[in-house]
């Protein structure tokens, strides 16, 4: 029994609901024991036995929470995170990691002293297309990329009921939201590269903050491009990629999302499988045809913190590379507002 880590939960809407209860109670290595909720009880359904509390004091004054999942709005992850930190607990942050690179590096430094584990939950590293992208480049089955694209298109012209994530606050914004996940795919493919260079627009009536993007960066041997935009109603491809031997187009999202929203947990048969008719067209020397996607499942992220906590094992997750995903929304803000190419010229790894 000593090696269950008990975790409290810092918000049960979509994220705590979908996103990480259900990977919590799926491993036996992890015990929700309090989960924070303002005034509703919506969580008490599905995680009867733990307790709900009204206020983050009684989290991270509990010697019983080892854990602390800090899955709120945006503007709160900086101060939550710090406060869990500073009264010893181990913290997983959903993305994205803080607002500010400043905020994110004050985060790293305290974790270290605190020698408290510390990570982000940038769960589409372990989606089935992101898995599939790495196995091709992996295998060079395209031969020495050029062009890299990836997308989250999305069809909503009126303004979400999430407010926070539509007005001018830190943190919100297309960029911070969408932005995080392909931005952290990106680096974690490629690393860092050497300039960006941003175009961020308003498109919605009345948006107040930006709901799309067009990011390019620059690499010594290819460049990426990462697009997301509220107003695409015919979603293009999630994935194109060319190489000088070969290329390879996916449409489609991974299916872990939807169903966990359907209340497929992820011990269900099938979980994480992509149907066949969502499987990418690669075409290279070889002939063309579809290529298997492989299956996704976010439930590898905290079996990695479990194992990061209890053994030292090391993290998938570094609060380095959230970093890294910071700096590059700092640079594209600045890339965007004063029209002209960023140079990066500082890794936080």
């Amino acid at each position: 029994m000593e090696k269950i880590i008990n975790v409290a939960l810092c918000s049960f809407g979509m994220s705590g609901k979908v996103f990480h209860a259900p990977f919590l109670l799926q491993n036996p290595n992890f015990n929700i024991t309090k989960i924070l909720e303002r005034s509703k009880n919506n969580s008490a359904a599905i995680v009867p036995n733990a307790r709900i509390v009204r206020n983050y004091q009684e989290i991270f004054e509990d010697p019983e929470i080892g854990l602390v999942v800090v899955n709120t709005p945006n503007f709160l992850h900086f101060d939550m995170a710090k406060q869990a930190l500073e009264h010893g607990k181990h913290v997983v942050l959903e993305k994205p990691f803080t607002n500010t690179v400043d905020e994110g590096v004050k985060l790293i430094k305290l974790a270290k002293q605190k020698k408290r584990v510390l990570s982000v939950y940038h769960n589409r590293r372990f989606d089935s297309g992101h898995k599939t992208v790495k196995e091709i480049l992996d295998k060079k089955l395209l031969g020495k990329l050029k062009i890299f694209e990836a997308h989250m298109d999305r069809f909503r012209p009126e303004l979400g009921a999430k407010k926070w994530k539509e007005t001018k606050k830190p943190g919100a914004g297309i960029l911070y939201d969408l932005g995080s996940h392909l931005i952290d795919e990106a680096l974690s493919l490629f690393g860092m590269p050497d300039s960006i260079y941003a175009d961020l627009q308003i498109q919605r009536k009345n948006a107040k903050v930006h709901d799309y993007f067009n990011i390019k960066l620059t690499y010594h041997s290819h460049t990426v491009e990462l697009k997301a935009g509220m107003l695409i109603r015919e979603p293009g491809p999630k994935y194109l990629l060319h190489g000088d031997s070969g290329s390879y187009i996916k449409y489609g999202n991974d299916p872990q999302e939807e169903q966990l929203i359907n209340g497929v947990f992820p011990d269900s048969e099938n979980y994480g499988i992509e149907k066949k008719s969502n499987w990418g067209i690669l075409n290279n020397e070889d002939g063309r045809g579809v290529y298997q996607t492989l299956s996704g499942n976010y439930k590898d992220f905290y079996e990695n913190i479990y194992q990061a906590i209890k053994y030292e094992k090391e993290l998938i997750v570094k609060p380095e590379e959230a970093l890294n995903v910071i700096s590059i929304i700092e640079k594209a803000i600045i890339s965007d507002r004063e029209k002209r190419i960023v140079f990066l010229d500082k890794i936080y790894n």
